[in-house]
C-alpha cells in the first residue's frame, strides 16, 4: 500500500505487510545506492505487527518507480549471491573426495 500526495509523487511511504527488518533493511540499502534518493528509511510501527513502512523521498523522480528499481536491483544482487554460492559449492564438491560412512566400517 502506498501513502503519499497526488500532487507530489516524489515523496511517499509504502506499507509492506508480512515483512520485517530482513527485507526492509535490504531495500533501504538498495535505495541508498540510488542517486535519485534524497532520503529513505523504514519503521516497524509495533513489534507485534508484521508490517514495515518504507519512506522514500527523491530528488524529483517518482518514488514508486525508484522503489521498484531498488527492488529489482536487490533481486539482481540476490541472484548474483545465489549463483556465486552455487559455483562455490560445486567447486567444493569436485575438490573434496566423498567420505565413506563410518558406521559401515564397524559392522
Amino acid at each position: 500500500m502506498e501513502h503519499g500526495s497526488y500532487a507530489d509523487n516524489s515523496n511517499a511511504t509504502f506499507s509492506l505487510t508480512d515483512e520485517d527488518h530482513t527485507l526492509a533493511n535490504a531495500v533501504r540499502f538498495s535505495l541508498n545506492q540510488d542517486p535519485r534518493v534524497s532520503f529513505c528509511g523504514y519503521s516497524i510501527p509495533h513489534p507485534s505487527d508484521n508490517r514495515v513502512n518504507i519512506r522514500v523521498q527523491t530528488t524529483g523522480a517518482p518514488a514508486r518507480e525508484v522503489l521498484k528499481d531498488a527492488c529489482q536491483d536487490l533481486m539482481m544482487m540476490c541472484q548474483h549471491v545465489r549463483s556465486t554460492l552455487d559455483v562455490a559449492v560445486a567447486d567444493f564438491k569436485l575438490r573434496t573426495p566423498p567420505k565413506e560412512d563410518e558406521d559401515t566400517d564397524m559392522k
